[in-house]
Parts: C-alpha cells; sequence; structure tokens
C-alpha cells in the first residue's frame, strides 16, 4: 500500500522545521570560558585559537558586559600565571590576592549576576606544567588533594559561585566539599570535570595558558597516569558516580565531539546536570578549515554544538558561544 504517511511533509519549510525541532540552542546553554593575564589595557588573540583572546583584568570586565548584553550567563575562568609565580606546590593558587581571585571579583563587580564558574587545578600554576604536585617521578594524589581544597575555598572566599576541579586526582571531590562545608560555604557548587580524558585536543588551550608538560627527567611527560584513557567507556560511568557521591553538583565530560557516546551513558545513568567542554582543538580544527575555505564555519559550529546538546548536555562549556549565539539571535 502506498504510503499515507510521509515523513518529507514536515521538513517542506523552514517555519515547519522549526516548529517541530528537537533540539535548539540557547544563550542558556553555554558556559563561556574566558583566560585571564596580568597587566593593563590587554586583549590578545592567541595563535592557535583564531578570534579567541587573553583579557587583562580591566578589559576582562567590558567583555562580561559584553556576554551579559548577548544572553550569556555563565563564564568559567582560566588564569595564565608569569613563571616567577610558579613551583610545585601551588603557592600562587592560594593567593588571597592571585590573579584568579582577582578575576573573580572583577566578573562579579562588572556583572553582579553572572555565574562565575572557576578552574581549580595545579598546571597554570605548576613549574612542571601538571595538574598534581610531582615528586620523584609521580603526581602525588593525597597531597595535591590539599592543595586543591584549599584553592577552591580562596575562590569561593572571592565570590566565586561553583568551582571546577579539572585535574582527575581521585578523591578530591569529597575533600573539596568536606572543606567547603567546614568553611560555610554550603552554596559554593562544584562542577567536576568528572571524564576528563587524556586528549590529544587540548594543545591550543595549553598554548593559551602556557601550563603545557615540561620535558625534563623525573617528570611525567604527559598526563595518562590521571587523566583518562579514551579507548574506555565504561570508566567513565564510574568516574562520574564516585563524584557525584563525594558532592559534586554538575559533571562533566572533555572533550565533547569524540566522545558523545560518553555523554549519552552519563545522561542516562544520572541525575544531575551534564556538562560538556567543546575544547580548543575542536575550536581550533574548525576555524583552520573554515580559514582554508574547505567547510562552511557557522554551519559546522552550529552542526557540532547542535550534537552535544542532542547527545544529553546540558550545558556546553565552548569558545563557540558568542558567535552561535549572534548568529542565533
Amino acid at each position: 500500500m502506498y504510503p499515507l504517511r510521509r515523513n518529507r511533509r514536515l521538513r517542506t519549510s523552514e517555519n515547519i522545521r522549526s516548529l517541530v525541532r528537537e533540539t535548539i540552542l540557547s544563550p542558556k546553554d553555554f558556559l563561556v570560558p574566558l583566560f585571564v593575564v596580568e597587566g593593563k589595557g590587554i586583549k590578545e588573540e592567541i595563535a592557535s585559537m583564531p578570534n579567541y583572546y587573553r583579557y587583562s583584568l580591566d578589559l576582562l570586565a567590558g567583555e562580561v558586559k559584553d556576554l551579559a548584553s548577548l544572553g550569556l550567563k555563565s563564564v568559567l575562568l582560566f588564569v595564565k600565571v608569569s613563571e616567577d609565580r610558579k613551583d610545585n606546590t601551588g603557592k600562587e593558587a592560594l593567593n588571597p590576592e592571585g590573579l584568579m581571585q582577582r578575576a573573580i571579583r572583577t566578573v562579579k563587580d562588572a556583572v553582579p549576576d553572572m555565574l562565575v564558574m572557576t578552574d581549580v587545578a595545579l598546571d597554570p600554576y605548576s613549574k612542571f606544567g601538571h595538574d598534581g604536585i610531582v615528586s620523584e617521578g609521580s603526581i602525588v594524589n593525597d597531597d595535591t588533594n590539599a592543595v586543591l581544597a584549599e584553592m577552591a575555598l580562596s575562590h569561593a572566599k572571592a565570590g566565586a559561585d561553583f568551582v571546577a576541579p579539572s585535574d582527575m586526582m581521585d578523591g578530591r571531590i569529597f575533600e573539596i566539599r568536606s572543606l567547603l562545608e567546614d568553611e560555610g560555604f554550603y552554596d559554593t557548587g562544584i562542577m567536576s570535570y568528572s571524564a576528563k580524558y587524556a586528549s590529544a585536543f587540548y594543545g591550543p588551550f595549553r598554548d593559551a595558558l602556557d601550563s603545557a608538560p615540561v620535558n625534563i627527567q623525573n617528570v611525567p611527560k604527559d598526563k595518562q597516569t590521571y587523566q583518562m584513557d579514551p579507548a574506555n567507556r565504561k570508566e567513565a560511568i564510574k568516574e562520574t558516580l564516585m563524584d557525584i557521591q563525594e558532592g559534586a553538583d554538575i559533571v562533566m565530560v572533555k572533550p565533547g565531539l569524540c566522545y558523545l557516546d560518553i555523554v549519552r551513558d552519563i545522561r542516562d545513568a544520572v541525575d544531575v546536570p551534564v556538562a560538556v567542554y567543546q575544547v580548543s582543538g575542536e575550536y581550533a580544527m574548525v576555524k583552520a578549515a573554515a580559514q582554508k575555505g574547505w567547510l562552511d564555519h557557522d554551519a559546522v559550529m552550529l552542526e557540532q554544538l547542535t550534537a552535544i546538546k542532542r547527545a544529553g548536555a546540558h550545558v556546553i562549556a565552548s569558545y563557540f558561544a558568542k558567535d552561535v549565539v549572534k548568529l542565533t539571535l
């Protein structure tokens, strides 16, 4: 019998396609990463991330106001620390007048209702470029956790709404949550990088912060002893469930596009919001190919972000946030 149902009826015009569209991107979906540097009047483009910048605090305020005017309501802060303030223990990370702490206050002063999340890891502060303390050729887990908890507390005291541990140390969510509770910061949230893979897509980000692992004797040359093996799927569920048990309010999968199966697995397994980080390498590839004329920048950007949300992301950290909002407003 000739089909009485024709699926193409729902594709005949943009009006009907938009009316029945299942996945719609909104400014409320996005968490905007921001890179902060010392100095004044600085807005410097990151060479491997075209059209993305590091900001000094005076220009950070204006950028945050611009984001707010576009309906973007959440930022994730990262700082580039000068070499003379790096060591192996993260001492500068605990400085109440450190760059991160001042950046938090700058954002809150500029746009008080902007949701501020902060990176919690040692790599920007480490002379070795690692997310933890290095000792005898290894990354020390428990000593690192103690510093991460103090760092998170420092961010909370400066006004952060959420801290975002990106280090992948075992048990660090429990240590952070316990200290925040002990100090009365009951409402400070934790967005845990729960399934963070040892990915080759992080290169431009490490350029942005000058935080790549150093290649010297007795220092691990990469982060594979603490970040997850890209070949593993079930492990992501285990890591995520443990973080939730320890007190995480939001869980994250990083990177994005190559790990959408993990996003869906976690979305189906947990009852907390799931974030996805569309990382620097994913951004840089689109920019580079578009500059060569090999693909349509805006179409690919929208397709990738739609795929991330369709896979189950409640929150998307993306360097494309401003671009996509301007395109879809």
